[in-house]
């Protein structure tokens, strides 16, 4: 038997059980089946008694007598019951299906053992199908019992706990054949590991909890070890072997405007990452840096100031946003920024017309062209640069990893990538799933903003919160009302919105109501979005269609509906469209009466923490990881025993471990480390799903 052996073969199992093993559970090699965790276990080493049992006490193992077996019929419904005995007391046992061979051969007055789960009424204990083993027929095993993960599908054909055990006991037995170490002598020790087999031996039959505790670490442990050995040794390539043209010079675009076209003093944190992406920059190697930043950190003046060093230096630069509504967003900034500067910036959408895309097209290629802003329209074949030096890209997970690798391929020698997100991405995912890029984090807001204030408001608040409302259009300020996407239902969705917006004009007809949704045509958002902005109006009634991108500083109050159907990176983004001017903010929650308990969780955290990471951690532990990164990089999921979540310090323990030893040994040739970069060789190159970013 090997690892690759087909499960056909193992003892037990055969070709009709292999096929619906492979079928129900993915299972195809005896390595498979090794890998098949169980979810928990079962301690028979612990025989309870009936006088001391509890309703908390659910699967549990006695010892005992059998008496007293009666059928007993009730119309067509029969059951099989009778009293279980020990010195202590007596309960039920009751099979509500049974054949005659079960009545016929219970252990009447014999010692036996039964295991099962208990059942409490009125103080009555009882217990429905027992597992039933005699005295001296019991094994004598010590070790935990495991319970794998199962079917209906299964079990109706006979692949119960009892032979997925059976099963595994055998393979286990072979373990001394199947397992070979994958860690250096020096890091078992140093890390009091169990070895590889015990691991896996103590993974299915543990001897008791403690060595269950080592052997879950340690496999832990490897997955994160390796996963990071991945994208550490990606990195090292990336850093030794992937061109980049050098920016060397810091000249007269970027003193130019840091001197006298700054409108505020940078934070520390800004001057800090522009450091970490300035010294990328001077090495003739592509830079591939990731910035996050909280919302309404400063990362477009980063972007700025970024594409400033690389114009400096002769080159172009791309931002790409996901949407129309944030890459006019951004161009507008940009475009505001350098207002003063013969800097010639330009934006490329899909509701460009042909004639102004013709223009671009050509100032793009003839270099006249500097800094274009844009959303996938930039990635067509027809937009070529004259030369191409910095690409930022907005949101990056909302790209796929071929649309990304389209525009590295618009200049001879990659440019340089900076990948920025406004939604702070939890710090071991970060860890993990960005391990090969370098992470820079602008974690200051700027000097004068006011934290803003979260409150939580119920149906019956209402009243409250529109004069609340009507006093803040007073002082000059303005209001958006968000109402949420009803995904199964564009017509409900777009019902909801109406008698939103007519609930709204009415209750404030003595205002203007702007009104924005994903239906409208890109003119049309335009038009309603100026009306606001302008001050035109003073309420904008909208979709999450705002999400990201909208800039109104005198938005002072955000009101979001059904604020429970939202996710909480929705609400923190939401809620970052206001508090961009100098005045106190308001993001007022409203909810129905009766929330879930996961809806409750969120909008608890929503009012007690404005940090949009602490936010993102909560978040992770609520929807898992899969889902905050989106489905391009579903697979970051695909981890067997480490959690995300719950594991954050193993990861950050094998990031710093992978690190120091590629440190000192980037191509893993000294004579400790080659079991590591053999099994890395042999399990993982090109297994990896995760692509890197460039």
């Amino acid at each position: 038997m090997t690892l690759e052996t087909p499960i056909e073969y193992v003892k037990g199992i055969g070709p009709e059980r292999a096929k619906l093993i492979k079928n129900v559970l993915a299972i195809s090699t005896v390595e498979d089946l090794l890998h098949f965790y169980p979810i928990r276990y079962i301690d028979k080493n612990k025989v309870y008694k009936v006088g001391n049992l509890q309703e908390s006490n659910l699967e549990i193992q006695l010892k005992g007598k059998i008496t007293n077996v009666q059928e007993i019929h009730n119309g067509k419904v029969k059951r099989l019951t009778a009293k279980f005995n020990d010195d202590t007391g007596s309960m039920d046992l009751v099979w509500f299906q049974y054949s005659k061979w079960l009545k016929e051969q219970l252990p009447v007055n014999r010692e036996v053992f039964i295991f099962g789960k208990i059942n409490a009424f009125n103080n009555q204990f009882s217990m429905p199908h027992p597992e039933i083993e005699l005295d001296e027929k019991k094994e004598k095993d010590n070790r935990l019992r495991p319970i794998y993960p199962s079917s209906e599908k299964l079990t109706k054909r006979g692949l119960n706990q009892k032979f997925f055990q059976v099963i595994l006991r055998n393979i286990c037995k072979e373990i001394p054949n199947l397992i070979q170490e994958n860690l250096p002598e020096y890091m078992i020790k140093s890390m009091n590991f169990l070895s590889r087999q015990q691991t896996y031996l103590n993974i299915h039959f543990p001897e008791n909890l403690s060595h269950f505790e080592k052997a879950d670490f340690r496999l832990k442990f490897e997955e994160s070890f390796f996963f990071q050995l991945g994208f550490g040794l990606k990195k090292a390539h990336h850093k030794t072997k992937s061109q980049g043209n050098p920016f060397p010079i810091i000249g007269d675009y970027f003193t130019g405007f840091y001197e006298n076209h700054l409108p505020f003093e940078l934070t520390n944190a800004q001057k800090r990452v522009l450091k970490e992406i300035r010294l990328d920059m001077k090495k003739p190697i592509q830079m591939n840096r990731l910035l996050q930043g909280d919302v309404g950190s400063g990362k477009t003046m980063v972007a700025l100031l970024t594409m400033l060093i690389a114009l400096d230096n002769g080159f172009q630069s791309c931002l790409m946003a996901p949407t129309e509504i944030l890459a006019q967003q951004h161009y507008n900034g940009i475009k505001d920024l350098l207002k003063d500067t013969e800097i010639k910036v330009n934006i490329l959408t899909g509701s460009v017309k042909a004639s102004a895309r013709k223009i671009i097209h050509e100032e793009l290629e003839n270099g006249e062209l500097t800094i274009l802003v844009g959303t996938h329209a930039v990635l067509e074949d027809k937009v070529k640069f004259k030369n191409l030096g910095l690409a930022i890209i907005d949101e990056q997970h909302r790209f796929g990893v071929a649309q990304r690798a389209k525009l590295w391929a618009k200049n001879k020698i990659p440019p340089h990538i900076l990948v920025m997100t406004a939604t702070p991405i939890p710090r071991t995912l970060a860890m993990s799933f960005y391990s090969d890029l370098d992470v820079s984090v602008i974690d200051e807001m700027p000097v004068g903003r006011k934290p803003i204030i979260t409150a939580h408001r119920r149906e019956k608040d209402r009243t409250f919160v529109y004069n609340f409302c009507r006093d803040e259009i007073r002082k000059g300020r303005q209001i958006y009302f968000v109402y949420p996407l009803i995904e199964e239902s564009e017509t409900l969705d777009y019902k909801n919105l109406m008698e939103g917006l007519e609930h709204v004009m009415q209750s404030f007809s003595d205002y203007n109501v702007a009104m924005l949704h994903g239906k409208m045509k890109p003119d049309e958002k335009d038009v309603a979005m100026n009306y606001f902005a302008s001050g035109k109006a003073q309420i904008m009634v909208a979709t999450t269609v705002i999400e990201v991108g909208v800039n109104v500083p005198n938005a002072s109050v955000m009101v979001i509906e059904s604020a429970e159907r939202f996710g909480l990176s929705q609400l923190h983004q939401l809620r970052g469209r206001v508090g961009r001017g100098a005045e106190q903010s308001y993001c007022i929650l409203m909810t129905s009466d009766k929330l879930s308990k996961e809806s409750r969780t969120r909008i608890k955290t929503m009012t007690e923490t404005n940090d949009g990471f602490k936010i993102s951690e909560v978040d992770m532990q609520l929807r898992g990881p899969g889902d905050i990164l989106g489905t391009q990089q579903s697979g970051v999921v695909d981890f067997k025993r480490l959690d995300l979540v719950n594991d954050a310090a193993i990861i950050k323990n094998t990031k710093n471990m992978v690190e120091k030893i590629l440190e000192t040994d980037p191509l893993l040739s000294r004579p400790e480390h080659q079991i590591i970069k053999n099994y890395y060789l042999q399990y993982y190159k090109g297994k990896n799903k995760w692509s890197k970013i460039s």
